[in-house]
């Protein structure tokens, strides 16, 4: 509990804006005028927010001074986005308006600002829209004009995921589900490597506490592990450079919660099997651009030569960067105390770019305003998105979804029968290749001829590859071909022609629509309307009308949205008498069924979101789940498993083993008869010597499964068993 002391907290607040101001000098010497606005900052958001106090009890102020420390030592923005992170919350929280800001510290700074600002609570959200994707797109169609936008959101986020502790616990997975649903994939996209990291372990720690605890501590039990490596590697490895006279800085980390978990997941290996658990990264200092490659490849061989390498661990990504550009050589070594260790050898140079990415480039501008910068990184990005934006009608959902989705997606170089460069995200196609170069290119294409070879539509294209587009008038788009293209642009010009196309049908579609409601009894408005359009998730009225036309869309689907027809039986779901879940109160007359998608069982930490009057119960970790969170926060409800209830809720886990004979017979004695559990599938599939399959099977709760993947391990020549 945080105690009031408002003497101690006038201190303590001071202390903050000293070491505020410290680390603006450490970082470029401030000018009389710089440092008097960011005083004047300080002093009109500590006004505007006296007397208001965050969740936790302290004064609202420690929550800006923190963001603007953030971006100083962590970001390493300079004196106008201080300013902003001082002001960033004024607008929204307090009387101070953005003229005001406007005329203080000038049309930067406002803009800024207002970038950050959260949309109005009052504002009108279109149908089938939610207030956070408006968020989001204000923060896409701001950032183009000012990058400083998203970095101070990622300051504020990263605060906010700090001092989640004090939120109510459906409030920590929404922020929690924001964070990793947008900013930690902006965070990646920039090069903020350092920032995305601590990101995915709070989103962890906040959506999947038991494992994350778990991991933690195997981490935690390792602590004699780094002491000894301290004695047995990095001294030696100091000494050699010290007798090389090098002036270098020595870094060494311990893998990150999230990304251990992930290797886990991905790789399916324990835990002792992590090779880069530990890594130490040595940073030159001073050597000339021209001789960064020579020292870097001298450093690797003095610690070649005394500790063993793993040749196949060795990656040169100084010959061959990065498309993201990052460089250094990395190689894992043996240990005397028979630990693998990862060493990163780089210059400051390379080093800079390694934390942060596409920002360096970007804040090496802002640094340097008068020296002439070709290719900005940061500005072309910007420049892509904007042109996004300007072309397009799409709804923020559908807006922030592909933006999202891109900022993961690498690029290829592409190239005309006459020599242009076309830059297309990878995966694209020759379809993806034709839309680029114009519309009706696209919209006519039945093939192409890749270096001379005649190709289809749907043919993926790589890096180097010149392409001819075959055409005729006698083609045009149709449903398949959202199906033959990759890029964002090509299916909305896609979608473009069918809604076109599709407008015929719509007058058809109100007049079905009109005498199913009326006979249904329920009343064809905006807000019922609104309904359709997510159940059946259309996108548009036209294409929600167009199914309705063409019977896709039956009367008896209608019913079924509006709870007017008995569904099917859905048979992945247990059936009980009573519901198994303590909800909100406002929501304990809705039914609630366990989710396909994540098939929570009891034990597992839940969460419910209203979904077509019911309540679907998610696992706080799964993606589909921290999606809509993301997005719908008024969808979110509090679901705790019921005590005492006895359930048997259906799960699957996956499995892989050496072929042999008896495996199959094991594995269902060891479930049917030694733990008297029903199986409701399995699957075993054997190739090339190895078995892999799939069991779907009911337990009651995770102690049960946790017994059973147990069990299955140790049956003779299996080799992996984890939950689906």
């Amino acid at each position: 509990m945080y105690e009031i002391d408002e003497a101690r907290e006038e201190l303590e607040i001071q202390a903050k804006y000293y070491e505020l101001i410290a680390a603006c000098r450490d970082l470029k010497p401030l000018t009389a005028d710089e440092e008097a606005g960011i005083l004047r900052a300080y002093r009109m958001a500590k006004s505007a927010h006296a007397g208001t106090r965050r969740k936790s009890g302290e004064p609202y102020i420690f929550h800006p001074l923190a963001v603007a420390l953030i971006a100083v030592k962590e970001v390493g923005l300079g004196p106008i986005a201080v300013i902003s992170a001082l002001l960033h919350d004024v607008v929204e929280d307090t009387d101070i308006t953005l003229d005001e800001l406007r005329m203080v510290f000038g049309e930067r700074v406002a803009t800024i600002v207002d970038g950050v600002t959260k949309i109005d609570d009052v504002m009108v959200i279109q149908q089938a829209e939610s207030k956070q994707a408006e968020n989001y797109r204000k923060i896409l169609l701001s950032m183009c004009n000012d990058a400083y936008v998203i970095f101070l959101k990622l300051c504020d986020r990263l605060h906010n995921m700090r001092t989640l502790d004090s939120m109510k616990d459906t409030k920590k997975l929404i922020i929690a589900s924001e964070t990793s649903y947008l900013y930690i994939p902006l965070a990646h996209r920039l090069g903020l490597y350092k920032i995305k990291t601590e990101l995915e372990d709070l989103v962890m720690r906040y959506t999947n506490p038991d494992k994350y605890a778990e991991i933690a501590a195997k981490i935690a039990a390792t602590a004699d592990i780094g002491e000894q490596l301290k004695e047995c590697l990095y001294e030696p490895v100091k000494q050699m450079l010290d007798q090389a006279g090098y002036n270098y800085t020595v870094k060494t980390r311990v893998k990150s919660v999230y990304s251990c978990w992930k290797k886990i997941e991905n790789k399916h290996v324990d835990f002792n099997e992590i090779y880069d658990l530990y890594a130490m990264r040595i940073v030159l200092h001073g050597v000339p651009r021209e001789h960064e490659k020579e020292e870097c490849f001298r450093i690797y061989a003095m610690i070649s030569g005394s500790f063993d390498p793993n040749p196949n661990r060795f990656r040169d990504w100084i010959t061959h960067p990065k498309n993201n550009g990052y460089e250094s050589l990395q190689t894992t070594v043996m240990t005397p105390i028979g630990q693998w260790v990862e060493i990163q050898i780089r210059t400051e140079r390379m080093d800079t770019i390694a934390e942060k990415g596409m920002a360096a480039h970007f804040l090496y501008k802002e640094a340097h305003p008068e020296e002439h910068i070709e290719n900005n990184p940061v500005e072309e990005w910007l420049a892509q998105i904007r042109t996004s934006l300007e072309q397009s009608d799409k709804s923020a959902l559908d807006l922030v979804e592909e933006f999202k989705e891109a900022l993961y997606t690498k690029e290829i170089y592409l190239f005309t029968p006459h020599g242009k460069t076309i830059t297309l995200p990878s995966r694209s196609t020759v379809l993806d290749f034709a839309y680029a170069i114009h519309t009706d290119l696209g919209h006519h294409c039945i093939g192409a001829k890749i270096n001379a070879r005649v190709a289809s539509r749907s043919e993926r294209l790589h890096t180097g590859d010149q392409v001819q587009v075959l055409t005729t008038e006698n083609t045009v788009p149709t449903e398949e071909w959202l199906n033959e293209c990759q890029t964002p642009h090509a299916r909305e010009a896609i979608k473009d022609f069918l809604r076109t196309w599709r407008k015929g049908y719509s007058a058809e579609g109100k007049r079905r629509l009109d005498e199913y409601m009326r006979r249904l009894n329920i009343r064809n408005n905006p807000q019922n309307f609104g309904q359709l359009k997510r159940f059946f998730n259309q996108p548009s009225d036209i294409d929600l009308y167009y199914d309705i036309a063409v019977g896709t869309i039956t009367e008896h689907r209608i019913a079924e949205c509006f709870g007017k027809a008995r569904p099917a039986p859905n048979f992945f779901f247990h059936e009980t008498k009573t519901n198994p879940f303590l909800l909100d109160k406002e929501y304990e007359d809705l039914p609630t069924e366990t989710a396909p998608c994540c098939k929570p069982v009891q034990g597992d930490q839940v969460v419910g979101i209203v979904q077509d009057g019911k309540i679907m119960v998610h696992r706080t970790n799964c993606k589909v789940a921290m999606d809509e969170m993301a997005n719908h926060e008024n969808h979110i409800v509090r679901a705790k498993w019921r005590p005492g209830e006895q359930l048997s809720l259906l799960t699957g886990i996956a499995l892989t083993a050496i072929d042999r004979k008896g495996l199959l017979q094991d594995i269902t004695r060891l479930i049917s008869e030694e733990l008297a559990l029903n199986m409701r599938a399995i699957t075993l599939e054997a190739s090339e010597g190895v078995g892999r399959g799939i069991i779907m099977l009911y337990v009651n709760d995770v102690e049960s499964l946790d017994g059973l993947i147990n069990k299955l391990k140790a049956i003779d020549g299996v080799d992996d068993v984890h939950r689906i």
